[in-house]
């Protein structure tokens, strides 16, 4: 790719048509993301054909021991993409380059340590995720492969992000379904050509991430990048992780929260035995496939807003806010209809037990009906992260998934026993929706002020008084 191109791509999120702009940009993630919610579903699929309902289990256990995972690499990613978006729209391309190097070695760094922190307390881990006595064994098996190769998972998590950051979102989408297709490839051979069950599950998870990490790095270190990964702009200072955290800290809050948050619930839905942790993993799993969407469409959005906004152009911004949340919107509340009506069908994909079925029918339903709104819970805590605006992107990355959630899932079982399990989900919503619109008013009171003040008009005028 010629040095013209890289900044056409760049420059495109800043001057082309915002609603072009925002499809192009967007659909490569929505596709890699659904691949990548094929994927999930799929893979609880092959584990299902096992007939083990103790093995189904494992796989909710280990959930959200995965996605602690990739909180810390959305944690790296996220934050140094909305501050090299925000770097290339001021025109800063060598600080840019000092973050993408800093960024990628000290995830590296981390994720070395993570995983041999984890493995050492494994035990003790996956009982505070809800592993009961006989679903042990499984989780065990499976989740000391995954967290071994959980170097490729942070590392894909990381270079997506700052590889979208300048304008690439095409090569993201690739590098990504490249992971999950080989995954769900690989999946069937390892676990039944080879019958290796569940732990065969593991070894092509690992061996999928791991050929999407090379294409990833591919990308960095052959000269396709617009800004490079190099040893000598590795800077390590407070400074610059302070920017990277303002926005990473808040995903990562969100990621682990929701991992506890998980956690928990399976630990509540073991109470009431292993066909309804069965089920509360289907359900999850069915219902995180439309987040993953959303979240595609955001990656999208991101770099746009914060391009938009680094370059003052806020009624761009404003646009892309607007056109954002009514696609999203739409899409969400067809997904409920699907959830809705179709409970039974879909439960049937994944077990053919009758208890898990009949269990899973109550949750699936209990935990859809407040998805309608999930877009415009998202557009704006990713509002709060492109822009940089650290404690309301706090507040609002883990507010659904993490704080109501969590309080919920602690009143909620106590009052009202297996309804409320199921309802918690729900009652985080209605929180969260109310703390949205709050924080929504008040961005865009912001952006408006800010956009008032650079209008041409009253620069003129400001220059005429001069």
């Amino acid at each position: 790719m010629s040095h013209n191109n890289k900044v056409e791509k760049t420059k495109m999120m800043g001057e082309g048509d915002i609603s072009k702009v925002l499809t192009k940009m967007s659909v490569p993630g929505i596709i890699a993301m659904l691949i990548n919610a094929i994927y999930n579903i799929v893979d609880s699929m092959f584990i299902g054909m096992l007939g083990n309902t103790e093995a189904m289990g494992a796989t909710s256990v280990i959930f959200p021991l995965f996605m602690l995972i990739a909180a810390l690499g959305q944690m790296f990613g996220v934050g140094a993409g909305s501050y090299i978006a925000r770097l290339l729209g001021a025109g800063n391309k060598n600080q840019a380059e000092k973050v993408v190097s800093t960024t990628f070695y000290t995830a590296i760094i981390m994720s070395i340590l993570f995983t041999v922190s984890v493995l050492t307390l494994i035990n003790p881990t996956l009982r505070i995720l809800g592993a009961t006595d006989t679903i042990m064994p499984y989780a065990l098996t499976y989740g000391k492969i995954l967290v071994t190769g959980a170097i490729f998972t942070i590392i894909n998590m990381t270079l997506n992000n700052t590889i979208r950051a300048e304008g690439n979102a095409k090569y993201s989408m690739i590098a990504i379904s490249l992971g999950a297709i080989l995954n769900v490839i690989l999946d069937p051979l390892f676990m039944f050509g080879f019958n290796m069950g569940i732990k065969g599950a593991a070894i092509a998870t690992v061996l999928s991430t791991s050929i999407s990490s090379i294409y990833l790095l591919r990308y960095y270190f052959s000269g396709k990048s617009f800004i490079k990964i190099t040893r000598e702009k590795f800077t390590p200072k407070l400074s610059l992780y302070s920017e990277i955290m303002k926005v990473g800290g808040a995903t990562f809050a969100r990621q682990a929260l929701a991992s506890l948050s998980l956690g928990i619930l399976n630990s509540k839905a073991a109470f009431y035995g292993d066909s309804t942790v069965a089920a509360m993993g289907i359900s999850t799993r069915v219902t995180s496939a439309v987040l993953y969407i959303v979240i595609g469409y955001n990656q999208g959005f991101m770099p746009i807003a914060a391009y938009n906004y680094g370059a003052e152009k806020y009624d761009r911004l404003k646009s892309a806010i607007r056109i954002s949340l009514i696609r999203l919107t739409v899409f969400c509340t067809f997904a409920t209809f699907i959830f809705m009506f179709f409970t039974e069908d879909i439960l049937r994909l994944f077990s053919s037990d009758p208890e898990v079925i009949e269990r899973g029918k109550a949750t699936l339903r209990a935990m859809s009906i407040l998805i309608p709104t999930l877009g415009f819970q998202q557009i704006y805590a990713v509002l709060y992260q492109a822009l940089g605006k650290s404690v309301g992107a706090l507040v609002l990355s883990s507010a659904r998934q993490g704080t109501f959630l969590i309080l919920a899932l602690m009143i909620l079982p106590s009052l009202l026993n297996f309804r409320g399990l199921i309802y918690s989900q729900a009652s985080a919503d209605i929180f969260t929706v109310i703390t949205t619109l709050i924080f929504a008013i008040k961005i865009s009171k912001e952006i408006k002020d800010k956009e008032d003040i650079y209008k041409p008009s009253n620069n003129l005028v400001l220059e005429s008084n001069g």
